[in-house]
């Protein structure tokens, strides 16, 4: 057994009957994978600390356990410096759900959307605080605020209450007391989180400097928040104006978030990824499993900052450390939890250009222990990292109808070696001079307070001297902490922002436009100022910030902006500025196309530089590729602008929009997982398409004049082809008659007009298929078969499938067996032994398993054995799971063949032992992990005939 525990490879074997063995064989796997490890596991309550290896100059200490807390997943200190978390007690499922479907990667769908609570169904979640009353650094007391919650995520207090996450709701209880009471039933602020993975759940509530509420989103959950729709992603709410948008898009399965001293957002991943977020950016998602960007016309994303191969494991609930007490190396540095990797690492974030780069600096904390998980920390008003540690024995998605043991949790406290605790003071008691004060403290955390309550108060008075704080040019952080405390107490009045936007500090500049443009409107001076700034500007920071702001603007002040920007790119070097951009300037052009082709004339400075031709060229393409009249003829007036050294690559560009046009946003797929397994259904990727318009007279006479120039020129002959333009298919049609011509180019002709053509293509199909034509001839006639014939038409298929070539074999097979009459007519073929079976891969026949015809059902059986239509998406999700075990460390071989000897060998034979009444695995490959996991998890779903 022990080739079944550590190879890896590829191939097939035969699948068992009896599902009770390989759910034996695959606890045989599964069981011992932490053994040969360093770390030992679960270490008792109140000696893990003294097991921790920390970093020069940090100690730990325990500061709440179990029974006092169960199975956390975020820690965060209230106004008072208590802490609060949640306990995921209710994970992973939802308590009162059916679920309807599941696919490979455990997204669900539920019977139905709950109400909130306390209406929906009561589940086991709470919220808890704890305070240390002693002050002795461990907590004694604890209560909860809120239970009976279903999946809550993610807290934040302010505005007189407190902030939670329930997919699908965000919602706010009212504390106005203060006593740790809910005043009544929340409020629902916003509904429309996805819930089908409890591991990808939106998470995270964060006030960021500017007064919105921050969140992040999972991969695998779908969010349809007041007609936005988006996965992965970061989001926030503006709490006094109701307002929600996304902030930027994807990034992986994001959990975590937080900002540093000079206001930059950063937020982690399970891929081990940190990434420092833009607004309105768009960062890589793994594309084929979760779908595209929400934006046709990107044409580019961001990478993730790259962290140097960091060891660890996915990184979960990072912080920005802006404490005051931990030796001063670790201050603005992030540090972070490794979930599987049960450690935590840190590493500095330095600037460059707009955005940053990191350095590693290793593991700040090892606990030493497989047990210790930490889902999230963060530093308290003593300066000290609160970490909270689900500390469960199983971390890799486990099997959401398994019991395993929730009884385990705790919260550590990371403190400077020696330190002492510290009583906080209650922010919300203190008069408004006195948060103005806690601006300049040292920690961070009381000026996060301070502003959050500022923002509820909204006192005038303070805001002369805030004014006074923000025109500091000798601190850069005082000057922010000033203009952020201005704008929560609502006085950036015009005459002010005016001001700030010459500050001599890039920070302050950037921030101000950043504020201004979540207005949506400003005042004329303001504009004008705005885009006095643009055409001045140098600091990457502050043009990458006029980018992002110039999108949320009208066209008559962000368009200028953007002009300005593709002047400016090439200068700046930075790497992120030309695709912000390209995005500022697209975002007017469904609104307002007339002012922006204005930019482009043909005498316009923006031709002359490398950025205005770059985004010239891209606004061809987006024009092409939206597939309306409008579109068209807005893109033939830009054609006529373009210079003429770029004319041809502006109709490349056209030619690649016009290809586009049908693209629409494709749904969820599988990201390759299984798919030899899977249905041929579930595992196709859904592509949805756009119905688009003919092309304008405009636009085809455009083509239809370089066609007709120049009739033997690839490029226009193709471009006619698939437009439709008049002649140009009875003018393919000769071309590919023409046996003179190579090969290649006859099957390229062919291949447009079966893409482009209509069903009077056939009849050419049929002919270049029977006849003595090359093999490249024969492959795309075939396609015209597939696409345009129906099953009579396809037995020319089937008639030539023995002499066909071999490389055309497997297309020819997943045609015919499309079809009920042409499968019947190939089976036959097998049945007369004019085609071999074992030259059909039985992946192949899970296709005739959807006709449901017994005699397609015999043949199959008699031939192969019997073959269902592919493992269902919830064992897939099974798989999936195992996997992800198996990754997780080394078996023991020596064990696993007794458990083999025992439950197993009953029936298998392996290595000379055991019994024939299922397969001998000897000679079966056991080098492909992917097949050993569908004959463990679906052992039925192929028998093969010696086995019926």
């Amino acid at each position: 057994m022990s080739g079944v525990h550590t190879e890896t490879g590829s191939g097939q074997w035969g699948r068992i009957r009896v599902r009770r063995f390989s759910l034996v064989l695959a606890a045989s796997v599964l069981v011992p994978l932490a053994a040969g490890t360093a770390m030992a596991q679960g270490h008792p309550l109140e000696s893990a600390a003294g097991k921790m290896t920390l970093a020069n100059g940090l100690e730990v200490r325990l500061f709440a356990g179990e029974p006092m807390v169960r199975q956390p997943i975020l820690v965060k200190c209230d106004d008072r410096g208590r802490l609060w978390t949640i306990q995921y007690l209710q994970y992973p499922n939802p308590a009162g759900l059916k679920r309807v479907k599941v696919d490979r990667w455990s997204r669900t769908v539920y019977d139905r959307v709950p109400e909130p609570p306390p209406k929906g169904p009561r589940g086991a979640d709470r919220i808890t605080i704890f305070e240390d009353t002693d002050g002795d650094g461990r907590a004694d007391r604890a209560r909860d605020f809120v239970d009976g919650l279903n999946l809550a995520t993610g807290l934040a207090f302010g505005h007189g209450g407190v902030y939670v996450l329930q997919v699908p709701y965000l919602l706010f209880y009212a504390d106005r007391n203060r006593d740790d009471v809910p005043d009544g039933p929340p409020r629902v602020l916003l509904k429309g989180f996805g819930m089908e993975d409890a591991q990808s759940l939106a998470n995270h509530l964060t006030w960021g400097p500017g007064g919105w509420l921050y969140g992040v989103n999972g991969s695998t959950t779908t969010c349809r928040i007041r007609g936005i729709e988006f996965q992965q992603g970061c989001w926030r709410y503006h709490p006094p104006t109701d307002r929600f948008e996304l902030f930027c898009e994807g990034g992986g399965n994001l959990y975590g978030l937080t900002f540093d001293e000079v206001g930059r957002l950063f937020y982690s991943s399970n891929g081990g990824l940190f990434l420092h977020a833009v607004q309105g950016g768009y960062f890589a998602k793994s594309f084929a499993k979760h779908g595209p960007l929400h934006h046709l016309y990107t044409y580019g994303h961001f990478q993730p900052v790259f962290r140097g191969g960091l060891a660890g494991g996915p990184t979960t609930g990072g912080t920005i450390y802006r404490g005051h007490t931990l030796p001063a190396a670790f201050r603005g540095r992030f540090l972070c939890g490794n979930f599987l990797g049960h450690t935590g690492s840190s590493w500095s974030v330095q600037s460059q250009a707009s955005t940053v780069a990191v350095k590693p600096h290793g593991f700040w904390l090892n606990s030493n222990d497989t047990w210790f998980g930490p889902t999230d920390l963060c530093y308290g008003p003593d300066g000290a990292v609160y970490v909270a540690d689900f500390h469960d024995r199983r971390t890799a998605h486990p099997d959401p109808d398994a019991k395993w043991d929730r009884s385990n949790g705790r919260i550590y406290r990371v403190q400077a070696s020696g330190a002492a605790a510290t009583r906080p003071i209650d922010v919300v008691s203190l008069s408004s001079d006195k948060l103005v004060q806690l601006l300049a403290h040292p920690n961070g955390w009381y000026a996060d307070r301070a502003r959050v309550e500022m923002a509820r108060r909204r006192d005038k008075t303070i805001v002369p001297g805030l004014k006074a704080m923000a025109r500091r040019r000798d601190d850069r952080r005082m000057a922010l902490q000033g203009l952020w405390a201005v704008n929560a107490s609502a006085g950036l009045d015009d005459e002010f922002a005016v001001e700030m936007l010459s500050h001599s500090d890039p920070r302050v500049r950037s921030w101000t436009v950043r504020l201004l443009g979540d207005r949506r409107r400003v005042s004329g001076s303001v504009g004008s100022a705005i885009g006095d700034l643009a055409g001045r500007e140098t600091d990457p920071v502050v043009l990458v910030q006029l980018a992002a702001s110039s999108r949320r603007l009208p066209s008559a002040i962000g368009l200028p902006i953007a002009g300005q920007l593709m002047q400016k790119t090439a200068q700046a070097k930075d790497p992120r500025l030309p695709l912000m951009t390209w995005w500022a300037l697209e975002e007017h052009v469904a609104g307002d196309r007339k002012r922006v082709l204005g930019l482009f004339r043909k005498d316009s400075p923006l031709w002359r530089t490398a950025e205005g031709r770059r985004c010239g060229l891209l606004l061809v393409r987006r024009l092409a590729a939206e597939g309306t009249r409008a579109g068209y003829e807005a893109c033939v007036r830009l054609l006529a602008e373009v210079p003429g050294p770029l004319a041809g690559e502006a109709d490349k560009r056209m030619a690649q929009g016009l290809e586009e046009r049908a693209d629409g946003l494709t749904g969820l797929g599988t990201g390759g997982l299984f798919n030899r397994f899977g249905t041929t259904e579930a595992s196709a990727l859904k592509r949805k398409k756009r119905s688009f318009d003919e092309l304008s007279s405009g636009l085809a006479g455009h083509i239809r004049k370089r066609w007709e120039a120049d009739r033997d020129n690839g490029f226009w002959s193709d471009l006619a082809v698939r437009c439709g333009v008049e002649g140009a298919h009875r003018y393919a049609r000769t071309w590919v008659a023409d046996r003179q011509l190579p090969a290649a180019k006859r099957a390229r002709w062919l291949r447009l007009l079966r893409q482009y053509g209509e069903a009077d293509v056939l009849p050419l199909g049929v002919k270049h298929f029977r006849s003595g034509e090359p093999t490249e001839v024969r492959s795309q006639a075939m396609e015209v078969l597939g696409r345009f014939g129906k099953p009579r038409d396809l037995a020319v298929i089937v008639a030539a499938y023995p002499k066909l070539a071999k490389s055309l074999q497997p297309r020819a097979r997943q045609l015919v067996f499309g079809h009920l009459e042409t499968a019947r007519a190939m089976l036959e073929l097998v049945d007369r032994k004019q085609v071999q079976a074992k030259t059909i891969d039985v992946v192949e026949l899970r296709a005739l398993a959807s006709h449901k015809d017994p005699r397609l059902t015999a043949l199959v059986k008699k031939h192969w054995g019997r073959i269902s239509a592919g493992t269902a998406e919830e064992k897939l999700a099974t798989m999936r799971r195992f996997r992800n075990d198996l990754r997780a460390g080394r078996g023991r071989p020596a064990a696993g063949r007794e458990l083999f000897k025992k439950q197993c060998a009953a029936c298998h034979k392996l290595f000379g032992q055991g019994g024939t009444i299922a397969p001998d695995l000897t000679m079966t490959s056991r080098k492909d992990l992917e097949a050993l996991l569908v004959n463990m998890v679906d052992p039925s779903a192929v028998i093969l005939r010696d086995f019926l």
